[in-house]
């Protein structure tokens, strides 16, 4: 089981570097003909880290909690139809991901679940092999999905957790405090090429993105997400 940190994402940014130029121009593609009925939620390098753990790991299921507009969604996708196997199960109380993702990604392997995920927690795949959460932001919430909905998923499975390191600590009555917290409590390291927290890492990643001539897709911005691996209950 590989340890995600920087030797590993550089690895993967070299192994699928064509494959990030081609999802990167389809995403460009996709975001311009959305025009104001889609915003762009990930950064560049936290939206091609989560397709490139996903390429790697190769998950059966993959579990997505927040969606928005689609764009998460859309780079999920991508990677299930680039590796050729995989389904996404979706959960939101919204549904704006439903009229904004593009058929030919959904198509077979897309399944979305509406509602608040309080209420439709036993439609949480037990086999989970990927795990992405990105809904809301508060502490009480975050305390909420740490008692029920980690404990329901595989030990090991690679966890993206987006808007925790906006800045170079996480904020008081947030989630990502909860969250790095009940991490530092299991001696879990996470990874992050958050341009706040983590300026070297970003700065190297950055650097091998117009090494490997990968263009901007959204833009640099801060890149908040933080990578794990989720620890046994």
């Amino acid at each position: 089981m590989e340890k995600i940190d920087l030797a590993y994402v550089g690895a993967l940014y070299r192994e699928y570097a064509g494959d990030l130029a081609a999802v990167g121009k389809q995403q460009r593609e996709y975001a311009e003909s959305m025009g104001a009925r889609m915003t762009p939620q990930l950064d560049d390098l936290e939206a091609e880290i989560t397709y490139l753990l996903l390429r790697a790991t190769r998950p059966a299921i993959v579990m997505e909690l927040g969606t928005f507009h689609g764009w998460s969604t859309s780079w999920i996708l991508s990677a299930l139809r680039d590796n050729g196997v995989g389904e996404l199960h979706s959960f939101d109380r919204i549904d704006n991901v439903v009229r904004n993702v593009p058929p030919d990604l959904a198509d077979g392997r897309w399944t979305f679940v509406p509602g608040d995920i309080r209420e439709t927690l036993d439609r949480v795949p037990a086999d989970t092999g990927y795990l992405f959460v990105d809904a809301a932001h508060s502490s009480r919430f975050a305390r909420w999905y740490l008692e029920h909905l980690f404990p329901r998923v595989p030990s090991g499975i690679p966890v993206s957790v987006h808007d925790v390191f906006h800045f170079r600590t996480t904020l008081p009555l947030h989630e990502g405090k909860v969250v790095v917290r009940w991490l530092d409590e299991r001696g879990v390291e996470f990874f992050t090429p958050s341009r706040a927290k983590a300026r070297g890492v970003y700065g190297t990643l950055t650097g091998l993105r117009e090494e490997l001539g990968l263009s901007p897709v959204r833009g640099p911005g801060d890149n908040p997400m933080i990578f794990f691996r989720m620890p046994q209950a």
